[in-house]
């Protein structure tokens, strides 16, 4: 079943509400403000319905994930502000016609595990995190009644790049490139330090291959935070990486691991041409399902 599990699709009442505001994050028409970023023109094209049905359709795919962009920050922010947000995001979300399904996301301010089991009942997938949330064990400490609704559900957490910081003088593709990465990187290691022995079965499938981060594995070994330490639990999303990026995380996380029999919450990536008989054998036959496709 082709799946992919991060794409963007903003309801109508999530839009409106995002015009209403006027201070970030808020749109003007289609011109979206963020704390962190300049302004950027929205084509009104990606968050049309009928429009992504029938590129999902062209893209020969069973099943997209549709989740909140944490960049927004709209999980940051006061109750009173991010709540009726996140009700427009996922009213209008879950009553998209299929392929389409929905990750759940929840207000960090004052996280109500009981609105995530909600949003799990009403048919979201699972929990989307913004990785500014996770960088470290008070982060993961500070979550961890959300994960246990999650752990309860057997349903994975997808992280997210969060927010970026304001940096004037850069160039635009700055947040995506030092703030996202940066953050990635980092919940990926506090994940290996703090969440996973709070949570043992938990599923996690980080976005933009984690940042790169099992890429230092070499590094992480020569300063004694173990070596080969493979974790069958966690997965990869591909984001804007290509071929070169994909090559190499594959190997980190396991060319060599054989796994038989294991369920897999979504479905192999679809194989890029990686140019290495070995890597595409790892991704076909070897390693499946650990490195997943997305479109954002």
């Amino acid at each position: 079943m082709p799946t992919d599990v991060h794409q963007h699709i903003w309801p109508p009442a999530l839009i409106e509400l995002l015009r209403s505001r006027t201070t970030p994050p808020y749109l003007d028409a289609w011109t979206l403000h963020l704390a962190g970023e300049p302004p950027y023109t929205v084509d009104p094209a990606d968050h049309d319905p009928e429009a992504r049905t029938r590129l999902a359709a062209t893209d020969g795919l069973d099943l997209a994930l549709v989740s909140l962009s944490s960049p927004l920050g709209i999980e940051y922010l006061p109750p009173a502000e991010a709540v009726p947000l996140l009700t427009a995001f996922h009213d209008g979300a879950l009553a998209l016609p299929a392929p389409f399904a929905v990750w759940a996301s929840p207000c960090l301010t004052a996280p109500d595990p009981e609105a995530v089991e909600r949003e799990l009942r009403r048919g979201c997938v699972g929990l989307q995190l913004p990785a500014t949330a996770l960088l470290d064990a008070a982060g993961w400490a500070h979550c961890a009644p959300l994960l246990d609704v999650l752990a309860r559900h057997d349903r994975p957490l997808f992280v997210h790049p969060g927010a970026a910081p304001p940096a004037d003088g850069t160039p635009p593709w700055w947040p995506a490139l030092v703030p996202y990465v940066q953050q990635l990187h980092a919940s990926w290691f506090a994940f290996r330090a703090f969440g996973r022995a709070r949570h043992p079965a938990l599923r996690v499938c980080f976005a933009a291959l984690a940042g790169l981060a099992p890429l230092h594995g070499e590094r992480l070994a020569a300063r004694g935070g173990g070596r080969g330490e493979i974790d069958l639990g966690v997965f990869y999303e591909t984001s804007s990486y290509g071929t070169r990026a994909v090559d190499a995380v594959v190997r980190a996380v396991g060319i060599d691991v054989v796994v038989n029999g294991s369920d897999r919450p979504y479905a192999p990536p679809a194989v890029p041409d990686l140019g290495a008989d070995a890597a595409v054998h790892a991704l076909r036959t070897v390693n499946p399902a650990r490195l997943l496709h997305g479109r954002i």
